[in-house]
């Protein structure tokens, strides 16, 4: 029995001992507990690191930094005798001003009476200069100085992003870096490449007494963290291109995009309408952001980056993949002829043609509609009785030239446009074979890149860069280097293969020539350059066609690859094909041989087309006002009352002239 005990005993003094071993080594030789008691006497100050500096491939800086100044508010440290009158006099606010700030600052989530929290943000360094030889006599608030983006350009806000305060959701996504107050990359490259971009924050270990006040660093600063500073990020986009290309987007809804086809890396990202970074910094930034956000007048949206969001109809650009397509399946050759009298005619249904019957080759010159829904029709009756089999097969194929699927690149946004399915007819017919119901479906109109195919700009100029390659292509990234060592990124290194043999290439890559020397785009042929292109005039229900064009230069060693879309402006090759051609021009050549394409481009407007459709569609849902009715009505009103005061005015002057006479006769 006593043994017993004393092995019990014995245990608990075991386990006493190594508690209080564990315990002592805790407190004496570790700074656990001390840094825990932080709340108390060690406060941790962070230094907020400089972001890292944005260039073009060129080595032109886009996106810098520049100091940015806030005072802070610390409960804790506000005196019961605090002078709020002195102190809103400094900071030229009103006492009811300076009441409102604190009861928001206190409601927010994230308070303490310990925390410094933001009272004024964005002040100017004028401002900063004014007060900071003063706010020692206000020892709650303090300056506190922020890096702030400066941009270096005016255009390419979509691309470039912004920053601004993170908010709950991102806070909570990544509790060990972001504090209330911290501000994080939000859209553009800003926030694709945010952990590249942000830096590492330094730290401080700071003691304070009772009152709050330093006394010193914490262990001679022994345990402090450096800051470092933001990585510096090279972009594939050569901005002279971006600001051209741009520029030629003026006043109109489209994208331009433009690929180094042997690299996958984006040289040219427009998007119409733009946006000015520099809305994205200062004081009126809130307000800004607030009105680009609401501005859909004529269905403006400058937010939203038509090159990766947009999914259009791709046109008869997209005749090129139909070709391949049936290629690869065996249901046509080069040499296959589909007829065009006049015209197409399948059950019912009409398409205009260029009459005749033609080769591959010379179907693609002309862009025959009759040949490519000839062809489609091909692909879907490869397995009779399932054309769902034959959809399905095409899809594959559309996909491994990055079609219908998200690209998965460095890009913040994006679509992954559409590409249908057997499946997808099957339950638009409700039957699972759907052949007799070409017409009904909308299918048949998918050869010729109309139908229910849509594409990206992005994706319309990646799937040219695969035929410019022969069958293969790099995913198009906007990212070339981080602190001066090449991406790093996996996703940009791997060649992807697209489902189509190498020889089937070569037709299509003659009818593209013949386009240009020939075809539909000969007026755009460049003295200078071989061209290989392809224009695409795709209707949509709204109004004017979208003008549609691709353009691969040189065409023996192809460098660049260029797709545009002007959203109702009619003809690919009148308005896309110019805008392409001067982007391919100006990075071959370094100039602007034909300046003349360039000032037509950016002397045109589509705005009184979008204008039309916008008051077409209120009118459609019952919302129109006719302002010059209204304007009608006001002027009638505003002659009324120029009337009546002028009826006024002669009666008044008649009265007098009365009173005039009368008081005359009364001294007579």
């Amino acid at each position: 029995m006593n043994t017993r005990y004393l092995k019990i005993f014995s245990a608990l003094v075991v386990i006493a001992i190594i508690f209080v071993a564990r315990l002592s080594y805790l407190q004496l030789f570790t700074d656990r507990y001390a840094l825990n008691a932080a709340n108390t006497s060690i406060k941790i100050e962070y230094v907020i690191p400089q972001r890292g500096v944005v260039f073009d491939r060129n080595g032109k800086i886009l996106v810098g930094n520049q100091p940015a100044y806030e005072i802070s508010f610390t409960q804790a440290l506000m005196k019961p005798d605090f002078d709020t009158i002195g102190f809103c006099n400094l900071m030229q606010i009103s006492k009811s001003d300076f009441i409102k700030r604190i009861e928001i600052i206190k409601k927010e989530k994230y308070y303490s009476k310990l925390t410094p929290m933001t009272f004024i943000k964005d002040l100017s360094r004028e401002d900063i200069a004014r007060v900071q030889e003063i706010i020692f006599k206000y020892p709650a608030f303090s300056i506190v100085s922020r890096p702030q983006r400066q941009y270096e350009v005016a255009t390419s806000g979509n691309l470039l992003g912004y920053t601004s305060e993170v908010n709950e959701r991102e806070i909570k996504k990544d509790s060990t870096y972001y504090l209330p107050g911290d501000f994080i990359g939000k859209t553009g490259v800003e926030k694709s490449y945010e952990k590249d971009l942000r830096g590492i924050k330094g730290m401080k270990y700071i003691q304070k007494d009772i009152k709050l006040r330093n006394i010193g660093s914490y262990k001679n600063g022994s345990l402090d963290k450096d800051v470092v500073t933001g990585k510096d990020i090279t972009l594939t986009i050569d901005y002279d291109l971006q600001r051209i290309a741009e520029e030629m987007l003026v006043n109109k809804h489209g994208a331009i995009v433009a690929i180094d086809p042997n690299n996958g890396e984006i040289l040219t990202l427009a998007t119409g309408p733009d946006i000015d970074p520099n809305l994205f910094t200062g004081p009126n930034k809130s307000k800004n952001l607030y009105a680009l956000s609401k501005d859909t007048l004529y269905e403006n949206k400058p937010t939203f980056d038509r090159s990766v969001q947009a999914a259009y109809p791709p046109g008869s650009t997209f005749k090129l993949l139909t070709a391949l397509a049936g290629m690869q399946m065996g249901v046509m050759d080069e040499n296959t002829v589909f007829p065009c009298g006049g015209g197409f005619f399948y059950k019912g249904l009409r398409i205009k043609g260029h009459g005749g019957a033609d080769p591959l080759i010379p179907a693609i010159q002309v862009s025959s509609n009759c040949y490519f829904s000839h062809a489609f029709i091909a692909i879907m009756n490869k397995y009779p009785g399932d054309p769902s089999r034959g959809v399905n097969e095409w899809k594959k194929i559309m996909s491994s030239f990055g079609v219908g699927e998200y690209l998965n690149n460095d890009i913040a946004v994006g679509s992954p446009g559409r590409i249908p399915t057997g499946e997808f007819y099957e339950k638009r017919s409700g039957k699972k074979n759907w052949s007799s119901d070409y017409t009904m479906n909308g299918s048949i109109f998918n050869g010729m890149g109309q139908g229910d195919v849509l594409v990206t700009p992005l994706q319309l100029a990646n799937y040219v860069a695969a035929i410019a390659n022969k069958g293969w292509f790099y995913t198009p990234h906007i990212v070339k280097s981080i602190d001066g060592k090449p991406n790093p990124d996996p996703r940009f290194k791997t060649k992807h293969k697209t489902l189509v043999d190498p020889k089937h290439f070569e037709p299509v890559l003659k009818g593209m020539e013949a386009v240009v020397l020939r075809g539909t785009a000969r007026s755009l042929k460049s003295s200078d350059f071989t061209q290989l292109a392809k224009t695409g005039t795709a209707q949509v229900p709204q109004g004017k066609d979208n003008s549609i064009f691709v353009l691969i230069a040189p065409a023996d060693k192809p460098r660049i690859v260029v797709a545009a879309v002007m959203e109702h402006a009619g003809f690919g090759a009148t308005w896309a094909g110019p805008a392409c051609t001067v982007i391919a021009e100006k990075y071959i050549t370094g100039d602007l041989k034909r300046e003349n394409l360039y000032k037509k481009m950016t002397g045109a407007s589509f705005m009184p087309e979008y204008k039309r459709q916008w008051i077409a569609d209120l009118k459609r849902k019952g919302l129109y006002k006719d302002p010059t009715a209204d304007s009608l009505k006001l002027k009638r009103k505003q002659d009324s009352l120029n009337f009546i005061k002028e009826q006024k005015a002669k009666l008044q002057k008649k009265i007098e002239e009365e009173t005039k006479n009368n008081t005359k006769k009364i001294k007579k």
